[in-house]
């Protein structure tokens, strides 16, 4: 992607956005209980991106109860939350069921696993948001990227369950909604399902090409002319974070290149400032997790800037414990920006390229 001199500016005055977040930034100096200092720091990721990666990590390893849930009141049993908190810790490269972080990696394992209902879905029947597809897609997700790393825990049978039921409720548009049934479909619901079949593909279970075919249908058909993303095929206006999202599951499903992509990274880039608060935007940490992958996907200067942008705006937003706030729950804030200010070194193979 080529930009003018004005697009430039634009683009980089909105990365500088980024940093208007937040009046301090907390430092601290105290070591990683769990999580060695890494040595092949850079510009981009330094040091304080290492340190604040281990302190949130400690953060969620503190707050995790004996189930393998977390101690959260609203959101520590979802599913979901469960997930992406055992994402970031494999993104950093823990291996499950070695050392003190490796156990509580496991623990997570274990409660996703015993959140596995006989069709497949995943999610607790008392403990989930009004869209337990979410807890399925994260979970899923993150099972997949579990398997294989840890002997003793039966993951393949439950995954394969799991990944049958996203194949099964797919509804005639080709996505799929809140609950799984293929009665309706929003974007955001569908960019989860279509990153947990492409993680259970990289994992070698078997994902019908259809499904994907008819899914990246659904969301190029989700664009609007502006180059952003709607939530629903009924219309509505387009928002940045079904946009960042829309950009990750096409380049997950093999695209990389087109007007569906270019046009959706001159929404962000124009929008870029509009979506750095936290108070004004409640899907900051949605967003920006997939913002970072589709900059990230990308690579080359235009990732640089745009993550030099985020992780100003996310260093000084730590709290006092080493961890992020979010209206959702510190474990889910917590989550997103470590995954997200690891994306440099992160092992994960959904994120890499």
């Amino acid at each position: 992607m080529r930009l003018n001199r004005r697009q430039c500016a634009g683009y980089l005055m909105g990365c500088g956005a980024f940093a208007a977040l937040g009046s301090t930034q907390q430092s601290s100096t105290q070591a990683s209980e769990l999580f060695p200092p890494r040595k092949d720091l850079d510009d981009l990721y330094d040091s304080a991106v290492d340190e604040a990666i281990c302190s949130g990590l400690d953060f969620l390893v503190s707050q995790l109860r004996e189930d393998g849930s977390f101690q959260s009141a609203d959101q520590g049993k979802w599913v979901g939350v469960c997930s992406l908190a055992g994402l970031a810790l494999l993104s950093r490269g823990v291996r499950s069921g070695v050392g003190p972080a490796g156990m509580a990696l496991r623990k997570i394992g274990q409660y996703v696993l015993s959140q596995v209902q006989g069709s497949g879905f995943i999610s607790s029947d008392k403990n989930t948001s009004h869209g337990p597809m979410y807890d399925h897609g994260f979970g899923t997700l993150f099972l997949s990227e579990l398997l294989g790393t840890d002997s003793q825990l039966d993951i393949r049978s439950k995954l394969t369950d799991a990944v049958r039921l996203i194949r099964d409720t797919q509804n005639p548009q080709g996505g799929w909604r809140y609950n799984p049934s293929p009665e309706d479909a929003d974007l955001s619901v569908t960019v989860s399902q279509m990153m947990a079949l492409r993680a259970a593909r990289n994992a070698g279970l078997g994902v019908p090409k259809q499904t994907i075919d008819r899914a990246v249908d659904y969301v190029r058909r989700s664009q609007n002319a502006d180059g952003g993303y709607m939530y629903q095929l009924r219309g509505g206006e387009s928002r940045f974070p079904l946009t960042a999202a829309a950009i990750v599951a096409l380049y997950n499903a093999g695209i990389y290149e087109g007007p569906e992509i270019e046009n959706g990274f001159q929404f962000l880039i124009s929008n870029a400032a509009a979506n750095n608060s936290l108070e004004r935007n409640n899907f900051f940490f949605y967003a920006h997790y997939y913002s970072a992958q589709a900059f990230w996907l990308r690579g080359g200067s235009s990732w640089q800037n745009w993550y030099r942008g985020l992780k100003r705006t996310l260093l000084t937003m730590r709290n006092a414990r080493g961890g992020w706030f979010d209206y959702n729950s510190s474990e889910y804030g917590t989550a997103m920006a470590c995954l997200i200010l690891n994306m440099p070194r992160t092992v994960l193979p959904i994120f890499q390229r």
